[in-house]
């Protein structure tokens, strides 16, 4: 049995037109080879795998070699060729800046380059890793990268163009190196995989030209796992079970569960995902790309911008003629709050489970599937269908005052005057048309199709519901939760009931956060549904408001004057 050799090793390029996704940099190394427009320094700097050290060693045998091809391609026949080739070349030197960063290492590197080549022209020295130098290496190292021998030419190779000091960069021609493409790293892998003499179906080899993160090397390393793995057929089932990827067929399913507001489906398939012990976190980024894809696939323009086969980018074009532009936008920044939020959940499968109640409820607002609530209709007053049309709308008639009923203490809005169905649907009107800080509220779909009531209620019934929506709120708004303690409950004729915030800041957080629920848990608790909560700021009091020690006691004793008997009776005096 042959040694076996890793494919980043063995089909590392040996020309310029071998090099994937580079095209604009070799062409300008071998423009400049040609040319005879040879720098004294360069710097390739990218992120991992995409080519630095092999354009590096490219360029390198390419300046010495002695019989350059028309298309400014090494021979690799020449004796230099020969002896780079075989890692015998002692006009290219390879040195590693992680290990040898110091200035003792600089020092040997410029007492070396005073010596000429062997043969051909120049002594090359590629620098890898150069960021690992340290800071008294590189001012060791700047007079001899600014003004080198005739015979020398420096390559500099980087993850972190952002650790040189701007010194080393300014002697430098800089080239940047860009992360591979999704389709040319498939091209690649079905190459190398033609000449292994392996099977391999397009959606496996997408798989992992995505998991490769726009790195060659990183590609060719699965592909040898997966080839271990599999044999000589790789199968888009193989690949995913090796890499432990979530199949693409769950996300179709999840977003089909969400059109239709299926919440059940959604959860089961969620508990499905979770049972094969994938990460939550590593599903919602899957779902968001899902979303991404779905979007990008909604204009023939975007298309190109998907990371996808073609063999099922027919099922994007079909799901994404289901679902609409702004349920795509809204899920997406559903999605990416969770992400953003992940790390920092108590309970993150909890956390993960209500951003999928809010994706189902959200497309049956949107109507991606579900039936949507039907307008309400209204009409002018004085037609023979007034009547109808009270009932159509769930709105009641006034209630008729009674004499013989006795008092219950309770006022009647209605006992004063009488109403019209225009009056009546003009008084409902609120609940209907939003103010304009209720605008972006939506209304519950089951409230919507409940009779709308006007119960009265006692004060001790108010009380408690809104002291149980306080508590529920304590935990997530404690400073929201003090205010409402602290209210002093009123409310007029009208079902109003004020709200004193001490600043701007904490009226909008409330309006924002907790008033759309409040409004409801008391329609709801209290079967009114013209109960509103209106919220005002005690400015005269947040511009007086009390800060030295005597300034505090005045105020206190404006609410309390027993306070005054207290300190005079045991000699008390301010801190």
């Amino acid at each position: 049995m042959g040694k076996f050799i890793v494919s980043a090793r063995k089909y590392r390029p040996v020309r310029f037109d071998q090099v994937i996704g580079q095209g604009s940099i070799t062409r300008t190394l071998k423009n400049a080879i040609r040319q005879n427009q040879l720098a004294h320094a360069y710097l390739f700097c990218g992120p991992r795998g995409v080519g630095k050290t092999t354009c590096a060693r490219l360029f390198a045998k390419t300046i010495n070699c002695m019989n350059l091809g028309d298309d400014t391609e090494a021979c690799n026949a020449c004796e230099s060729c020969l002896a780079f080739n075989e890692s015998r070349s002692y006009n290219i030197h390879e040195l590693d800046a992680a290990s040898n960063n110091k200035v003792e290492d600089i020092r040997n590197l410029i007492d070396q380059i005073r010596v000429p080549p062997q043969i051909g022209k120049y002594s090359i020295y590629i620098i890898d890793e150069v960021h690992m130098l340290s800071a008294s290496a590189f001012n060791a190292f700047l007079k001899t990268l600014e003004e080198p021998p005739a015979h020398a030419i420096f390559i500099l190779a980087t993850t972190q163009k952002e650790k040189i000091i701007p010194t080393i960069l300014s002697r430098c021609q800089i080239f940047d190196f860009n992360r591979i493409r999704v389709p040319d790293i498939m091209n690649h892998l079905q190459l190398v995989a033609e000449k292994e003499g392996i099977e391999a179906e397009p959606e496996a080899l997408n798989i992992i030209a995505q998991k490769a993160d726009g790195a060659m090397r990183d590609a060719l390393s699965i592909f040898d796992q997966i080839s271990s793995y599999s044999g000589k057929k790789m199968s888009y089932e193989k690949v995913i079970e090796s890499l432990n990827v979530l199949d693409y067929e769950y996300y179709f399913k999840m977003t089909a569960a969400f059109l239709e507001g299926n919440i059940t489906e959604t959860m089961l398939l969620f508990n499905e995902i979770m049972g094969r012990g994938f990460d939550p976190q590593h599903f919602i980024v899957g779902l968001t790309r899902h979303f991404r894809d779905l979007l990008m696939c909604k204009d023939p323009q975007t298309v190109p911008l998907m990371d996808v086969a073609a063999s099922i980018a027919g099922r994007y074009r079909e799901q994404t003629s289901l679902s609409s532009p702004d349920f795509l936008f809204r899920a997406l920044d559903i999605c990416n709050e969770c992400d953003v939020a992940y790390r920092h959940s108590k309970d993150q499968r909890l956390h993960v489970e209500i951003a999928l109640i809010k994706l189902c409820r959200l497309a049956g607002k949107e109507g991606g599937g579900a039936t949507p609530a039907k307008p309400v209709e209204k009409k002018e007053s004085g037609s023979g269908n007034d009547e109808k049309q009270v009932k159509k709308n769930n709105i009641p008639p006034p209630a008729p005052v009674k004499k013989d009923k006795p008092d219950t203490g309770k006022k009647n809005v209605y006992a004063n005057h009488s109403l019209s169905i225009k009056d009546v649907l003009g008084g409902n009107k609120k609940e209907y048309a939003s103010p304009p800080d209720e605008q972006n509220t939506s209304t519950d779909p089951v409230m919507e199709t409940e009779e709308a009531g006007t119960e009265d209620f006692s004060p001790e019934q108010l009380s408690k519901a809104w002291t149980d929506f306080a508590e529920s709120v304590k935990e997530d708004y404690p400073r929201i939760y003090s205010a409402m303690k602290n209210q002093n409950l009123q409310m007029d004729e009208d079902f109003v009931i004020p709200l004193i915030m001490s600043n701007r800041v904490q009226e909008e957080d409330f309006n924002r956060a907790v008033k759309p629920d409040l409004q409801k848990h008391l329609r709801r608790e209290l079967g009114n549904n013209r109960i509103t909560i209106k919220t005002t700021v005690l400015e005269d009091e947040e511009k007086t408001r009390p800060y030295t020690p005597e300034e505090k006691f005045e105020h206190m004793l404006k609410k309390n004057p027993v306070l005054k008997d207290l300190k005079q009776q045991f000699n008390l005096d301010f801190d």
